[in-house]
Formats: structure tokens, sequence, C-alpha cells
């Protein structure tokens, strides 16, 4: 206010001490807004390796004292996942691409230490095996759920493949905020094989060649999806698939009856 009153070299130094003030204010707006940034800047961006891939991360949902969805009609849904993820992971290296289990036996893994284990692979994508319930008994169907958009492609061709099970339903690819799918640095999908609140559904994990057509399916896709059609050849050797896994790193399913 005092420095429109002077005139000369005064009202010069009243200017200076005006711009250096408000080069400060400025400057000091700048660096805060700085930090705010680097609080909301996300670390975890999405490599796209949707067609460069070499390695399958293969997770098997819930386990340990986590049995995930449970119906009288079928296993409980830690079990029947860890059969097909198995199953899966076999098929897969079968067709020469690399393969990290998440877990390989009925132990419990906590969600972030998933979210390590898909994170920590270079070139690679994820594929988290589960299946669904709802208070609903007649609710039924195959979904598959990604977050990224370089996700897209893989959960639809999954969602694509399933659908040429027979008598199979179609319950859609949809975007999710799930942790494991939401925290991964590379392509991520989870699957939901079918209702275990559905007694028509649930009542088909029990036979072992429904679950290695589902893992047989879901290798179709992912194989298509890193090579082209044509590629993946389905194993032919479902008969010998006869004897129960064992106890110490299976899934307690007998491959002939279903029981566990």
């Amino acid at each position: 206010m005092l420095c429109g009153k002077f005139f000369g070299g005064r009202n010069i130094l009243c200017y200076k001490l005006r711009m250096l003030r408000q080069v400060t204010r400025l400057v000091t707006i700048a660096f805060f807004a700085s930090l705010a940034a680097c609080g909301t800047v996300s670390t975890s961006g999405v490599k796209n390796t949707s067609k460069t891939f070499n390695t399958v991360v293969v997770d098997a949902g819930h386990g340990g004292k986590d049995s995930g969805a449970y119906r009288r009609y079928g296993p409980a849904e830690k079990m029947i996942a860890l059969d097909v993820a198995q199953r899966l992971n076999r098929k897969l290296r079968e067709s020469q691409l690399k393969t990290v289990m998440t877990r390989n036996s009925d132990v419990f893994i906590e969600l972030n230490d998933r979210v390590a284990i898909e994170n920590s692979q270079k070139n690679a994508v994820f594929v988290s095996i589960h299946f669904n319930d709802s208070r609903k008994r007649r609710v039924r169907g195959f979904e598959t759920y990604y977050h990224s958009g370089a996700s897209f492609n893989l959960a639809s061709q999954i969602q694509s493949k399933l659908m040429t099970i027979p008598n199979s339903s179609n319950g859609g690819v949809h975007k999710a905020n799930f942790r494991v799918l939401r925290l991964a640095t590379c392509p991520a999908v989870l699957v939901e094989c079918g209702y275990l609140s559905n007694r028509s559904e649930a009542s088909k994990t029990r036979d072992w060649e429904y679950r290695e057509l589902l893992a047989d399916r879901i290798a179709d896709a992912i194989v298509e999806q890193r090579f082209g059609s044509g590629v993946y050849k389905a194993s032919a050797r479902l008969a010998a698939e006869t004897q129960p896994q064992p106890s110490t790193g299976g899934t307690g399913l007998t491959p002939g009856t279903g029981r566990r």
C-alpha cells in the first residue's frame, strides 16, 4: 500500500518486493501440488503382454482356512478350483508355456501375496480360477472378469472358449475391481467356472472329465491368445486321469468318482 506513494528508487524497490512475494507464493503452491501429485500417481501401470507373454501365473482361488463357496451339491470351491488349476497348469506346460502357480496344495495364500507373485514375473499373464455362488439357485453360467484394458482380449477369449462347452450358459465378460486384477502389472483375468449354488453346475464338478474340460477350454484360449488359432492341441490322455491326487499336494478329489 505504501509503495504507491513513492517514486523513483523507492517505488522500484517496492515493485520488486511485490514481484518477489508473488514468485515465492507460486513456487510454494507448485511445490505442494507436486507433493500431492506424487501421492496419487499409480506405480502399478499395466504392461500389455497379452500377445508376447511366455509365462502364465495360474491362481487357484481360496485355500486352507478359506473354503470359498460351499454347497451340498459338490465339493468346496477351494478344492475344485485347485483341481482345475492343476489341470490347466499341466496343459499349458504341454503347450510349451512356462507356468507359476500361486498355490499347489490346500494352503491359504493372502491376496497381497498372490499379487506379489503375479507382479514378480516380467513377461506374463495372470489367470485366477474360481467357482461362483448365489442365493438364487437358478442362476448359472460362466463369467470372466478383468480390470485393465490390456486384459480384455484375454478375458473375452476365455469366455468364448468356455461357451463351446455343451449346455453352457453365458454370464458374460465384466470389469471388476478385485484386488488381484486391480493391482496387477500384467494382463490379469478371473474366471468363474460356474455356480456351486446351482444343482446342475455343482453336480458336474464332481466329474473329473468335466473339470478336465474346463481346464482344456481355458488352456485353449490362453494358447490361442499367445500363438494364434489352431496351435493348441487338446490332451488325448483323458483316460490317464484315473488315480486320486496325493494328499500331500493334491486337491483331495478323486478323478474317477468325484469324491473328496
